[in-house]
Protein backbone atom coordinates (compact mmCIF):
# COMPACT_ATOMS: atom_id res chain seq x y z
CA UNK A 1 0.00 0.00 0.00
CA UNK A 2 1.42 3.38 -0.92
CA UNK A 3 1.63 6.29 1.50
CA UNK A 4 -1.46 7.99 0.02
CA UNK A 5 -3.47 4.82 0.71
CA UNK A 6 -1.99 4.71 4.21
CA UNK A 7 -3.18 8.29 4.82
CA UNK A 8 -6.68 7.49 3.52
CA UNK A 9 -6.93 4.37 5.69
CA UNK A 10 -5.65 6.35 8.69
CA UNK A 11 -8.28 9.06 8.13
CA UNK A 12 -10.97 6.40 7.78
CA UNK A 13 -9.85 4.68 11.00
CA UNK A 14 -9.79 8.05 12.78
CA UNK A 15 -13.40 8.67 11.66
CA UNK A 16 -14.44 5.17 12.75
CA UNK A 17 -12.80 5.49 16.15
CA UNK A 18 -13.80 9.07 17.00
CA UNK A 19 -17.19 9.42 15.30
CA UNK A 20 -18.79 6.08 14.43
CA UNK A 21 -17.57 4.24 17.55
CA UNK A 22 -16.63 7.18 19.76
CA UNK A 23 -20.02 8.86 19.45
CA UNK A 24 -21.72 5.45 19.30
CA UNK A 25 -23.36 6.36 15.97
CA UNK A 26 -23.42 2.65 15.19
CA UNK A 27 -23.71 0.53 18.33
CA UNK A 28 -22.71 -2.55 16.30
CA UNK A 29 -19.41 -1.20 14.95
CA UNK A 30 -17.18 -1.50 18.01
CA UNK A 31 -17.31 -5.29 18.37
CA UNK A 32 -16.24 -6.05 14.78
CA UNK A 33 -13.68 -3.24 14.80
CA UNK A 34 -11.90 -4.40 17.96
CA UNK A 35 -11.89 -7.97 16.61
CA UNK A 36 -10.22 -6.61 13.45
CA UNK A 37 -13.03 -7.92 11.24
CA UNK A 38 -13.41 -4.65 9.33
CA UNK A 39 -11.68 -4.63 5.94
CA UNK A 40 -10.78 -1.14 4.71
CA UNK A 41 -9.96 -1.03 1.01
CA UNK A 42 -8.93 2.06 -0.94
CA UNK A 43 -9.99 2.05 -4.57
CA UNK A 44 -7.94 3.91 -7.16
CA UNK A 45 -10.97 3.99 -9.47
CA UNK A 46 -11.28 7.25 -11.36
CA UNK A 47 -14.54 6.39 -13.14
CA UNK A 48 -17.82 4.94 -11.90
CA UNK A 49 -17.24 1.94 -14.17
CA UNK A 50 -13.89 1.18 -12.53
CA UNK A 51 -15.45 1.58 -9.10
CA UNK A 52 -18.21 -0.81 -10.09
CA UNK A 53 -15.60 -3.43 -11.04
CA UNK A 54 -13.90 -2.97 -7.68
CA UNK A 55 -17.26 -3.18 -5.89
CA UNK A 56 -18.09 -6.49 -7.60
CA UNK A 57 -14.71 -7.90 -6.52
CA UNK A 58 -15.21 -6.76 -2.92
CA UNK A 59 -18.81 -8.03 -2.75
CA UNK A 60 -17.67 -11.45 -3.93
CA UNK A 61 -14.71 -11.49 -1.55
CA UNK A 62 -16.95 -10.63 1.39
CA UNK A 63 -19.56 -13.20 0.37
CA UNK A 64 -16.86 -15.87 0.11
CA UNK A 65 -15.03 -14.94 3.34
CA UNK A 66 -15.47 -16.36 6.81
CA UNK A 67 -17.30 -13.73 8.91
CA UNK A 68 -14.81 -14.36 11.71
CA UNK A 69 -12.11 -13.08 9.35
CA UNK A 70 -13.99 -10.32 7.49
CA UNK A 71 -17.39 -9.27 8.79
CA UNK A 72 -17.70 -6.01 6.89
CA UNK A 73 -15.85 -4.00 4.24
CA UNK A 74 -15.40 -0.28 3.75
CA UNK A 75 -14.66 0.46 0.10
CA UNK A 76 -13.20 3.98 0.17
CA UNK A 77 -13.04 5.67 -3.23
CA UNK A 78 -11.44 9.12 -3.00
CA UNK A 79 -11.05 9.77 -6.74
CA UNK A 80 -14.57 9.18 -8.03
CA UNK A 81 -18.13 10.31 -7.18
CA UNK A 82 -16.97 13.37 -5.27
CA UNK A 83 -20.27 15.15 -5.94
CA UNK A 84 -22.92 13.80 -3.57
CA UNK A 85 -25.64 13.78 -6.25
CA UNK A 86 -23.44 11.60 -8.50
CA UNK A 87 -22.70 9.31 -5.57
CA UNK A 88 -26.37 9.12 -4.65
CA UNK A 89 -27.35 8.22 -8.23
CA UNK A 90 -24.66 5.51 -8.28
CA UNK A 91 -26.38 3.79 -5.36
CA UNK A 92 -29.11 2.58 -7.73
CA UNK A 93 -26.41 0.82 -9.75
CA UNK A 94 -25.01 -0.64 -6.52
CA UNK A 95 -28.41 -2.10 -5.60
CA UNK A 96 -28.78 -3.58 -9.10
CA UNK A 97 -25.33 -5.23 -8.85
CA UNK A 98 -26.16 -6.78 -5.47
CA UNK A 99 -29.32 -8.19 -7.06
CA UNK A 100 -27.53 -9.41 -10.22
CA UNK A 101 -24.92 -11.16 -8.07
CA UNK A 102 -27.78 -12.86 -6.20
CA UNK A 103 -26.56 -11.40 -2.93
CA UNK A 104 -29.86 -9.84 -1.82
CA UNK A 105 -30.60 -11.07 1.67
CA UNK A 106 -26.90 -11.90 2.10
CA UNK A 107 -25.13 -8.55 1.69
CA UNK A 108 -26.23 -4.94 1.57
CA UNK A 109 -24.42 -1.68 0.94
CA UNK A 110 -24.69 1.43 3.10
CA UNK A 111 -23.33 4.80 2.07
CA UNK A 112 -21.12 7.46 3.61
CA UNK A 113 -19.91 10.61 1.89
CA UNK A 114 -18.14 13.84 2.90
CA UNK A 115 -21.08 15.84 1.53
CA UNK A 116 -23.86 13.48 2.64
CA UNK A 117 -27.24 15.18 2.90
CA UNK A 118 -30.47 13.62 4.13
CA UNK A 119 -33.55 14.39 2.08
CA UNK A 120 -35.35 17.37 3.57
CA UNK A 121 -32.27 18.88 5.24
CA UNK A 122 -30.04 21.78 4.32
CA UNK A 123 -26.41 21.15 3.40
CA UNK A 124 -25.24 22.60 6.74
CA UNK A 125 -27.71 20.66 8.90
CA UNK A 126 -25.60 19.03 11.61
CA UNK A 127 -27.69 15.83 11.39
CA UNK A 128 -26.03 15.06 8.04
CA UNK A 129 -22.78 14.38 9.92
CA UNK A 130 -24.11 10.98 11.02
CA UNK A 131 -23.36 9.77 7.47
CA UNK A 132 -20.41 11.98 6.61
CA UNK A 133 -17.07 10.28 6.19
CA UNK A 134 -13.65 11.65 5.25
CA UNK A 135 -13.97 10.20 1.70
CA UNK A 136 -16.80 8.69 -0.33
CA UNK A 137 -17.28 5.20 1.10
CA UNK A 138 -19.44 2.18 0.32
CA UNK A 139 -20.00 0.01 3.39
CA UNK A 140 -20.57 -3.65 2.54
CA UNK A 141 -22.43 -5.45 5.31
CA UNK A 142 -23.59 -8.98 5.98
CA UNK A 143 -27.35 -9.27 6.47
CA UNK A 144 -26.80 -12.00 9.10
CA UNK A 145 -24.61 -9.65 11.14
CA UNK A 146 -27.21 -6.93 10.92
CA UNK A 147 -29.92 -9.35 12.06
CA UNK A 148 -27.84 -10.42 15.09
CA UNK A 149 -27.12 -6.82 15.97
CA UNK A 150 -30.78 -5.85 15.69
CA UNK A 151 -31.70 -8.71 18.04
CA UNK A 152 -29.30 -7.22 20.59
CA UNK A 153 -30.67 -3.73 20.02
CA UNK A 154 -34.46 -4.13 19.99
CA UNK A 155 -35.40 -0.70 18.60
CA UNK A 156 -33.06 0.08 15.69
CA UNK A 157 -35.19 3.08 14.67
CA UNK A 158 -34.14 4.68 17.94
CA UNK A 159 -30.52 4.64 16.74
CA UNK A 160 -31.29 7.21 14.04
CA UNK A 161 -33.18 9.43 16.47
CA UNK A 162 -30.42 9.16 19.08
CA UNK A 163 -27.80 9.99 16.43
CA UNK A 164 -29.64 13.14 15.42
CA UNK A 165 -29.86 14.14 19.06
CA UNK A 166 -26.13 13.43 19.52
CA UNK A 167 -25.29 15.63 16.53
CA UNK A 168 -27.53 18.45 17.74
CA UNK A 169 -25.90 18.35 21.20
CA UNK A 170 -22.43 18.19 19.67
CA UNK A 171 -23.11 21.04 17.25
CA UNK A 172 -20.92 22.17 14.37
CA UNK A 173 -18.05 23.23 16.64
CA UNK A 174 -18.04 19.89 18.45
CA UNK A 175 -18.07 17.96 15.18
CA UNK A 176 -15.25 20.09 13.78
CA UNK A 177 -13.23 19.54 16.98
CA UNK A 178 -13.29 15.77 16.35
CA UNK A 179 -11.22 16.35 13.20
CA UNK A 180 -12.73 13.42 11.33
CA UNK A 181 -13.08 14.97 7.87
CA UNK A 182 -14.26 15.46 5.29
CA UNK A 183 -10.97 15.72 3.45
CA UNK A 184 -10.46 17.84 0.39
CA UNK A 185 -9.97 16.07 -2.95
CA UNK A 186 -6.39 15.22 -3.63
CA UNK A 187 -5.34 15.12 0.02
Amino acid sequence: MDSNHDDIVAATRNWLEKAVIGLNLCPFAKSVYVKEQVRIVVSDASTPEQLLEHLVTELQLLADSDPEEIDTTLLVHPLVLQRFMDFNEFLGVVDAVVSEMQLEGILQVAEFHPKFQFDGTTINDVSNNTNRSPYPTLHLLREASIARAVEAFPDPAAIYERNIETMEQLGRAGWDALQVGPHKSGT
